[in-house]
Order: C-alpha cells, then structure tokens, then sequence
C-alpha cells in the first residue's frame, strides 16, 4: 500500500560540484525534480512509502533515472514508459545542469526538458481511480509539472479531481520556473493555472509565490507575512493549509531561514528561526520542507510541529549536495530540539 503518490518529471541532474557548467570537464549525476523531490524525502528521511507518476522514454538515460529513484526507495511502478526512437525526436529524458553558488556567485539552474516523454502526457493516459482506490493517503503535485506542457495542466486538474473523489488529502505547490512560461503567456498564464489547480488543493506549499498579481510578485518582510497569506486564503477559500518558506539570502552560501503557514483552525503559525544557516547546495530544499510538512500533517502533529518539521529538514536538506534530501529522521528531530553540529563519536 502507498501513503504518498506524486505526479510530475524526474530529471537527471548534472553537477559540476564546486565548478561552473561551462567550464566543467566532469559531472555527478544525481535525480531531480521539484515534485518528485517531496515523495523521496517522505520515503527516505520519514519511512512513508511513496510512489512517482511520471513518464520516461525507454533508453538506458531513462533506465538510469529509474534506477536512481530505485535507490530512492520510491515506487516505480506508476512509470509510464514511452518508446524510444534512437534519438529523441518524439520523446526524450529532461537534462538539468545546476550550479551550486558561491558567495556573491548565486545557484544556476540551465535545464534542457523541451518535449520529454512527461511533457506529453495527457488526459486519460493515467487510471487515477485505479491510483487512489488502493490507500492512498496523500497526492502532491506542482506548478513544475503544470508547465511542462499544455497538456499537462489538465493532467494535473484531472489528477487533482479524482484525489479529493476519493477522500485522498491535495497538495500543490506553485513552484513558478520563468523558463517553463517563456513564449506562454509568462507570469501572467502561470497565475491562472495555478489558481485553477491551487483552488483543488487541500494544502498549498510555497503558497506566498500565490500573493501578488502574479507569481513571486510579492516580497514580503516578515511583518507583512500574515497579511499576504491572508490575502491567498481569499482566493483559495477551501484551501486548509497554506504555507511558505521564508528565506534571505546575504550570499549564496549564508542564508537566513524560517517558515509560516496559516489554517483556518489556527490562524497565523510561524517555524524555527534558523538565522546565518550555512549551505552547501540550495537546490531542493523548499521540497524537502514540503516533505516534513506534509509528515507532521499526515501524523496529526498540530500545524506548528509540522512546520517544525519541514523547516529543519529543508535546513539539513541544504548542507548536502544534490537535490535530494540525505537527512535522516533523528537528524531532524534532533534540530528541532535544538541540536548542534558537534561532532558526534
């Protein structure tokens, strides 16, 4: 039985460690993906087990992001794999080559996802009443996957309708990436998608990037915090959680980190401080405090120690490479309490 199901792209990620990308003679390879990244997280740092709907063209690229989502200990069973044909003319496996940052040198994201086997995926191609007829507790999808494509935005809608069909907990996290919009309408179409599929969801993660006339077009500090999450949970008004991260950047490797989320039961909830937090590598933190959210909640934690939890480890999350979280459940745990970073015999 699965707990959590995702829909969305698993990319393979390149990684040129401390260098740049166009200078770069070598990579890592680890697996990516904004909506993926939440349900391998629950499965490897909280014990859910999870599974990932997505679509790979059958080649040995694709066999090795399977693979990798394997180690994961993620489901691959809801993979939908699309032939091959020699080259990548009709389906191909997204690429994305990211740059960690340095100092005043900020993290570069150079993806190369145009036409992938997920980014055709349409309506009907997924039997979701077989997907959430089976104990699913949680689906999770994003404004990442919702870009891809003009069809994946109905994917998405259709995913989300038959989740809450079958008493299954949404989630949606907005996740607006400029470079899926460019030629689209931009941030102004990527609003009304998110609208339309945020207004299906239970919970919504990131939902500060909702405040504004379009995505990310609020900056707020935090005494303006409550009030912009006010003003989301007016447009998504059967929404029951809506919260954020909450991050200043001083250089790329100092970032001050903290959370917030608003319920109607509780009102307005702020996480742990976490003020000149070092970081290795940035990217996939905000997934990683998405997974540590959505565990409090699905544990009935309370909304303030589920924030707890995904603040911590979207923090843990950060002093690791890669985009996938390496933290472990007493490491968390132990960051809420207070830990420290002595060395531990």
């Amino acid at each position: 039985m699965i707990d959590v199901v995702a829909l969305g792209e698993v990319m393979l990620r390149l990684d040129p460690g401390e260098g740049r990308i166009r200078t770069a003679r070598s990579f890592q390879v680890w697996e990516g993906g904004g909506e993926y990244n939440v349900v391998r997280g629950l499965r490897r740092c909280f014990g859910l087990r999870t599974a990932i709907v997505t679509a790979l063209a059958d080649n040995a690229v694709g066999r090795l992001v399977e693979d990798l989502i394997l180690q994961g200990g993620v489901d691959t069973s809801l993979i939908r794999w699309v032939p091959d044909d020699g080259i990548g003319r009709t389906a191909r496996n997204g690429l994305n080559f990211v740059e960690r940052g340095y100092g005043i040198r900020g993290a570069l994201g150079v993806s190369d996802r145009a036409h992938t086997a997920i980014s055709q995926l349409r309506k009907g191609d997924v039997d979701w009443d077989s997907v959430f007829s089976a104990g699913v507790r949680w689906f999770h999808t994003g404004g990442i996957f919702a870009g891809l494509s003009d069809t994946t935005v109905d994917v998405a809608d259709e995913a989300m309708t038959a989740a809450r069909r079958h008493g299954v907990t949404v989630s949606y996290d907005p996740n607006y990436r400029p470079s899926l919009w460019a030629g689209r309408g931009g941030a102004v179409a990527a609003r009304e998608v998110d609208l339309r599929l945020a207004r299906q969801a239970d919970v919504v993660v990131g939902a500060l990037g909702l405040a504004g006339a379009y995505p990310g077009g609020v900056r707020a500090g935090a005494d303006e915090v409550p009030d912009a999450l006010a003003s989301v949970a007016v447009l998504l008004p059967d929404a029951k959680v809506l919260a954020t991260t909450l991050r200043e950047v001083p250089s790329a490797g100092v970032n001050d980190w903290s959370s917030a989320a608003w319920s109607a039961e509780t009102g307005f909830v702020t996480g742990p401080r976490m003020p000149g937090l070092h970081v290795l590598d940035r990217i996939g933190s905000g997934d990683a405090f998405a997974a540590g959210l959505i565990h409090g909640l699905l544990g009935g934690t309370g909304l303030e120690r589920a924030l707890a939890y995904g603040t911590a480890h979207g923090a843990l999350t950060m002093t690791t490479p890669g985009d996938v979280s390496m933290a472990s459940l007493a490491e968390v745990e132990a960051l809420i309490a207070g830990g420290s970073a002595h060395v531990r015999r």
